[in-house]
């Protein structure tokens, strides 16, 4: 950049490109988790378990994983907003496919179909802001975004709790469909980044996989999606077990959105002070503690308050992996940052995959003990890692 005010503020352009970036954000996130609320109502409706329906959770947690290289093929030859558009309208389709399924066999389809759909909005949103944005002020617009997502999350459990109390779960799944339709047309408006051509996807590959920070930041995604999201989406169960309705257990956890939201703020005027390591340390100690309360008890109070603590620990630790996501391999941002996300919903899925059975069985406590076992190594590891990287001139 040639200028300070350049080095300090995020382009006025980038900015207005962000608010859309972040209704794409928002939509994705609220498809991905809406799902968590309605598990005990779908399970009724298509008379299944709810370990049955939750393996259309986990279904979409694997495919969005998985679709991330691929997205991320797209995005390097098609473009970066190209792609979005091109996803989020195949997203529709399998949101209205959602809709009107018989069965939980074709729940499952349908939701792998959404999922692996609705997995370039949000990577691509990053790489995105990664083209557009210069490193030292990109935490802020990340941070920005990863608040669309959380508002996203916690409105789903409250929102599509409440349509499929009061209406049908069907709803819920057309009415991100109908969204997403939307934004690909909308989304035309956005310029596209001019970037380099790209590089031949297995020498992109190469690049990140042979990059030793790289490779911890992937693990840390996978373990980090292990700890702080595939328990989430049996939150509302957790709470519904305890005599709640549907609507009232939604509602409960849209605490985490509301944490997420609050210190995301918190994240964002700090960033500038305060070194990424001790961002990430003050992050993963909050998921820690958030789990020794929830491993005590399992009754509303402590669910609520483990929920804004494991909110608030996302919005420290996730906000700053995110960013040295998009810092590890620059020439290979686009490949870097959609296995990132590759990693974070594989380790979602094999969270949602696991500890499924465990809900079904009533065994809250033993998901919260697996959970707190690895986040305290998650902690340590990640906040030493950062710090390396930093003291070593990246």
């Amino acid at each position: 950049m040639s200028s300070s005010t350049e080095q300090t503020t995020v382009p006025a352009e980038a900015a207005r490109s962000l608010r859309l970036l972040q209704v794409a954000a928002f939509t994705s996130s609220f498809d991905r988790l809406m799902i968590a609320s309605m598990l005990v109502v779908i399970a009724t409706e298509l008379h299944g378990s709810v370990e049955s329906v939750s393996q259309a959770a986990a279904t979409y947690f694997l495919c969005y994983g998985i679709a991330q290289i691929c997205w991320a093929m797209v995005s390097d030859r098609l473009g970066r907003v190209r792609t979005m558009r091109l996803a989020l309208a195949f997203a529709a389709v399998g949101g209205l496919a959602s809709a009107a399924v018989p069965d939980v066999g074709w729940l499952v389809a349908a939701r792998g179909l959404t999922g692996a759909c609705f997995a370039a909005a949000i990577p691509s949103a990053l790489v995105y802001i990664g083209d557009t944005v210069p490193v030292r002020v990109r935490q802020a617009p990340l941070t920005d975004l990863m608040t669309s997502t959380a508002v996203g999350m916690s409105l789903a459990t409250v929102g599509a709790g409440a349509l499929a109390d009061f209406t049908s779960w069907r709803v819920a799944f057309a009415l991100t469909a109908v969204v997403a339709a939307v934004l690909s047309v909308v989304m035309r408006r956005l310029p596209e980044p001019v970037v380099a051509a790209p590089a031949p996807v297995w020498t992109s590959l190469r690049a990140v996989l042979v990059n030793r920070p790289a490779l911890l930041v992937l693990l840390l995604a996978l373990t980090e999606g292990l700890v702080l999201l595939g328990p989430l989406t049996f939150f509302p169960v957790v709470l519904h077990a305890s005599g709640l309705s549907v609507t009232v257990a939604g509602l409960l956890t849209t605490a985490y959105g509301a944490s997420v939201l609050v210190f995301a703020r918190v994240v964002k005027a700090r960033s500038r002070k305060m070194a990424p390591a001790m961002l990430i340390l003050v992050g993963g100690s909050l998921a820690v503690l958030a789990y020794l309360l929830l491993t005590v008890s399992h009754a509303v109070v402590p669910v609520v308050a483990g929920t804004v603590l494991l909110g608030a620990g996302w919005a420290f630790m996730h906000s700053t992996l995110q960013t040295w996501a998009t810092d590890m391999a620059p020439n290979s941002r686009a490949t870097a940052v959609s296995l990132f996300a590759t990693m974070l919903f594989t380790g979602s899925a094999l969270g949602a995959a696991f500890f499924g059975p465990l809900v079904d069985a009533g065994s809250f406590q033993q998901i919260f003990v697996i959970t707190l076992v690895v986040a305290v190594p998650l902690t340590i590891t990640a906040t030493i890692g950062r710090h390396r990287y930093a003291t070593r001139g990246h």
